[in-house]
């Protein structure tokens, strides 16, 4: 069964053409997604939240039958980086939610069903989401509100229409240990195609991940997952032959073998689990939970919580009406980033072979202590005042050439809980410039162990899993 779904998720991610849409027709139709539905998304102040509201100390801030999320206070200790000590708000939902993707293959390619979703934090409204996006709340109809499309069919799924199912942790500078399970299925029967959802292979996927702000967040943790299998050189010279009309040493061609090959890497699994748990028992990290009201040099006024001096991010009330969801008309807390931030990663070919510079981070909400994460991640704050402190490789990234940058889109983060809240993403390929040997917290890595760490859960964090997710093996 295993290599039966590695070579149909493969032949899937090759699909541009023999699809049932073309690309073009998908990008036109997420445009009129967008002309067909009504939005309106505005700031409140948090006293004319409908059931939404702090407790009598402002301690909390809360939905009244205490589903959802809330937003809470923490107070963090750690021994990792320069700040060893920080008060702040975070997201808790401790419930599980799905991001789940129905397939079904078509004319022998395996396609994926997207949704054209709405949420009030996108910058442009539609975005392409996994077939089912719910939280626990959402799916047990704690908002009173229709049923999500297709959860019967995720809900009454047998183990062997199973794909992938695999707990993947969410940001860890917002959430607090929050995940969520990564499920794709697949359906041999005919299911109903609702106006909003269309059918794409994971080749179209990955290619409108070139577009800015068009593929969700949910939908780019979910595919970043799909194991692709281990070959050898002769096998993945191979499916180059068959995909010919290229040069061979395309940088879609390195990706590949990178994915696929599993002997000549720099670092074999075992270093490098022995790597993480050295990091994982270095590094201490405790919280406890602090009211709101009591977080030091953050300010609570009538219709946000920031920081005094107005970094990091916020937390504010808003109201949104929107057609085609469960429910139409709901207000909510969201989170709205202070600015911009930046997540890349370095690769270079070592001993031929593609290799990542992949940085072990801390931060307050992991699951674990570390995760690994891209080379650069910069998320809440000015990155080029970052650059100051010499975050290693920042300067780099920041000024490397273009014809370096093999991937470079603006992406959003999930729409659901941050507010137009997006990063720049890249892929950066260097030659003789990064040396081999790296700073203590980071260590090289190949696509396929980054790939097989994806499968452990709560190893690899969302940010590097988008990058991931963006990896396309077809020009």
């Amino acid at each position: 069964m295993n290599i039966h779904k590695n070579l149909l998720f493969l032949k899937s991610a090759f699909a541009l053409d023999a699809t049932q849409v073309t690309t073009n027709y998908a990008i036109d139709w997420i445009k009129e997604q967008n002309q067909k539905i009504k939005v309106e998304v505005k700031k409140i102040p948090f006293s004319s939240m409908k059931l939404w509201g702090f407790d009598e100390t402002k301690s909390v801030l809360r939905h009244e039958t205490g589903k959802f999320f809330t937003i809470e206070g923490i107070n963090v200790k750690t021994n990792w980086g320069k700040v060893k000590q920080w008060s702040q708000p975070i997201i808790n939902q401790p419930e599980i939610g799905y991001l789940g993707f129905v397939t079904k293959e078509f004319d022998g390619i395996l396609h994926f069903l997207l949704q054209a979703k709405i949420e009030p934090g996108n910058v442009n409204n539609v975005q392409l989401s996994p077939t089912l996006q719910a939280t626990k709340s959402n799916y047990t109809r704690a908002h009173k509100g229709k049923a999500p499309a297709y959860l019967a069919l995720f809900v009454d799924a047998t183990p062997d229409q199973i794909l992938l199912d695999q707990l993947q942790s969410e940001q860890g500078a917002r959430f607090l240990k929050k995940r969520n399970r990564n499920i794709i299925i697949k359906v041999e029967e005919d299911i109903e195609l609702l106006d909003n959802f269309i059918w794409l292979s994971l080749g179209q996927i990955k290619h409108l991940m070139s577009h800015n702000n068009l593929v969700n967040m949910d939908t780019r943790t979910v595919i970043s997952g799909i194991p692709y299998g281990n070959f050898d050189e002769d096998q993945i010279s191979l499916f180059n032959f068959f995909d010919s009309k290229t040069s061979k040493n395309t940088i879609e061609k390195k990706f590949l073998k990178s994915t696929l090959l599993t002997n000549h890497a720099l670092h074999t699994l075992e270093d490098i689990i022995n790597y993480v748990t050295k990091q994982k028992c270095k590094y201490e990290l405790e919280f406890e939970s602090l009211p709101l009201s009591d977080i030091e040099d953050w300010v609570i006024e009538e219709d946000s919580i920031h920081h005094k001096d107005h970094k990091y991010f916020n937390v504010i009330a808003v109201e949104v009406s929107i057609e085609n969801r469960e429910v139409v008309k709901w207000t909510q807390p969201m989170v709205e980033p202070a600015q911009g931030g930046l997540c890349a990663f370095v690769c270079k070919e070592i001993k031929g072979i593609l290799h990542f510079v992949v940085q072990t981070k801390l931060e307050c909400g992991n699951f674990d202590i570390i995760e690994f994460a891209p080379t650069v991640q910069c998320l809440t704050g000015n990155y080029k005042e970052t650059a100051k402190d010499k975050l290693p490789f920042l300067d780099y990234v920041l000024n490397v050439p273009k014809n370096q940058i093999i991937f470079d889109t603006i992406q959003s983060e999930e729409g659901g809980r941050f507010y137009k809240e997006q990063n720049r993403n890249m892929i950066i390929l260097a030659d003789d410039e990064i040396k081999v040997d790296l700073p203590d917290d980071y260590i090289w890595m190949t696509i396929n162990q980054l790939q097989t760490f994806i499968q452990f859960n709560n190893y690899i964090n969302i940010q590097a899993r988008t990058l991931l997710a963006a990896i396309s093996f077809k020009s």
